[in-house]
């Protein structure tokens, strides 16, 4: 500061290191069967899940998600978790689990927390940002049943990475592209809808595209769990 306003004269810059977290290498594409995979969900099985965070298999996870998602990749940040999805020796899918953003308002009217609670019990809360069936597997109710087969296991793998469990989940659908069919298929609430201004607006002009909030309950007792205070 005090060499923008003239008051000292510092010396030409050496060196300006890389900051993984802005200057982030995207993640290469990854040789894997494209051949089409159709039929119905017995025709396909035994189907498993994969969680791969922290193992050798988290770049496969990456790439996909960079190169056959629409929104690509991104890093998260805090607590996250990663699953790949296989069927017939293949990745079919994927999914990624975040923190989930600390204000909420159609969120935080569906649970009825303080403010208090939510500041002391938002990390039992996961937030799914990307869900991906990869585009040459065309088969009818797979996401529905990859929704209810990972949010089954999503408790216990969190509860085993970070050591402690996780009570509710929730996504974004943007309802200019989707209709969330396999979320309320798999039994997800939609709770409310998004401002549209995101967390560093400083007005009340929305400035990005209003998504849907869609919920789970992963407890029944998610809302006495996470009201604690």
């Amino acid at each position: 500061m005090l060499h923008r306003t003239g008051e000292i004269e510092l010396p030409a810059t050496r060196q300006t290191s890389l900051n993984p977290f802005v200057q982030r290498n995207k993640p290469q594409p990854v040789l894997i069967d494209t051949s089409a995979l159709n039929g119905g969900l017995t025709d396909i099985r035994p189907i498993s899940l994969q969680q791969v965070r922290r193992t050798s298999d988290e770049p496969l996870f990456n790439s996909l998600i960079e190169h056959h998602h629409y929104l690509g990749y991104e890093q998260p940040v805090g607590e996250h978790l990663k699953y790949l999805v296989w069927a017939q020796g293949r990745p079919i899918a994927c999914m990624a689990w975040s923190s989930a953003p600390r204000h909420l308002g159609s969120r935080d009217r569906y649970i009825g927390w303080s403010a208090d609670a939510r500041r002391r019990n938002i990390r039992f809360i996961a937030y799914n940002t990307r869900f991906l069936i990869l585009p040459w597997i065309k088969v009818p109710h797979l996401a529905s049943h990859i929704l209810s087969r990972v949010t089954s296991a999503l408790s216990g793998d969190w509860e085993r990475m970070y050591s402690h469990p996780v009570y509710f989940a929730e996504t974004f659908i943007d309802p200019g592209r989707f209709r969330g069919t396999c979320y309320r298929a798999a039994n997800w609430v939609l709770m409310g809808r998004t401002t549209g201004r995101g967390k560093a607006s400083n007005s009340y002009i929305p400035n990005r595209s209003i998504k849907e909030v869609f919920g789970l309950a992963l407890s029944p007792r998610f809302r006495e769990l996470l009201s604690k205070v």
